[in-house]
């Protein structure tokens, strides 16, 4: 099981910045094979999802207000260590991000980019992709959107 926190930007300390940086590099570019711009100036609108196990970040993602990045409330940066993906830190990272949505924002519709072959992933929390695939740092992407309110 995850310890889970939510830390604003100001909150992180420099260890846990470079910490979740240096996951994301690890995975979005390293092991992607993806070449982008990761330090977006957006890392400071957001509010950070950090699931540590014995001290040492493993799962992360960062979420936003509606109109702070997307039109909707959003989550984004989606990520899981590689060897410790066989624990379900996925979900347990996702569950967390919904619910700080849903608190923290109060809001009830969420959207996020996502890569295509992790959309049976997403429809488990009951999101639906809304549009066409598109390409995203030469990665295939589709927008997907959960309506808590939807009765789908």
């Amino acid at each position: 099981m995850l310890d889970i926190s939510v830390k604003t930007f100001d909150e992180l300390s420099t260890v846990e910045l470079y910490e979740l940086l240096q996951l994301r590099s690890e995975i979005f570019v390293v092991e992607q094979d993806c070449v982008y711009q990761d330090l977006d100036g957006k890392d400071q609108k957001a509010l950070h999802i950090i699931g540590a196990t014995k001290g040492v970040i493993v799962a992360y993602t960062r979420i936003f207000r509606a109109g702070d990045y997307l039109e909707k409330a959003s989550i984004g940066r989606v990520v899981v260590k590689g060897n410790q993906r066989k624990h379900g830190y996925g979900v347990e990272i996702m569950k967390a991000s919904i619910k700080a949505i849903e608190e923290e924002f109060r809001e009830t519709i969420i959207a996020l980019s996502a890569q295509t072959y992790l959309k049976r992933f997403y429809n488990s929390f009951d999101f639906k992709e809304n549009g066409e695939e598109y390409l995203e740092d030469g990665i295939p992407h589709i927008m997907m959107v959960k309506n808590k309110k939807d009765p789908n």
